[in-house]
């Protein structure tokens, strides 16, 4: 079974990604900050992670850099959620160790497309 952790403040965002993404091969995990989901990364190395580009704290870059040098597991697959396209941001967390993005609010379409985008790059 594949694990996927949604990282964003707003519980409502991660209850819908968590009903869009559950499935029978997919168990969803979540956290409403950076810190917390980087000790739930520590504990069990998810396969994916989507994370929003604003955390409340810490910035989504050492977000992921944390996350990138937690030894021991294979490296997740990561996605930022930008509520508007800023390419800036996009290129500061691909160089963190992100591999791509996805834009909110999304539809169930948007984010199980985002979704197998990721499980095809790994």
């Amino acid at each position: 079974m594949k694990r996927c952790l949604f990282v964003d403040d707003s519980n409502v965002i991660r209850k819908v990604a968590k009903r869009i993404l559950t499935g029978p091969d997919v168990l969803v995990l979540e956290a409403g900050t950076g810190f917390e989901a980087i000790d739930m990364c520590a504990e069990y190395m998810p396969d994916y992670i989507l994370v929003d580009a604003v955390l409340p704290d810490l910035p989504v870059e050492d977000f992921i850099r944390n996350v990138r040098s937690i030894q021991g597991s294979t490296p997740p697959r990561i996605a930022i959620c930008l509520t508007e396209m800023d390419v800036p941001a996009i290129m500061r967390a691909k160089r963190a160790g992100a591999q791509g993005y996805l834009l909110k609010p999304f539809d169930r379409a948007q984010l199980l497309d985002n979704f197998r985008v990721l499980q095809a790059a790994a």
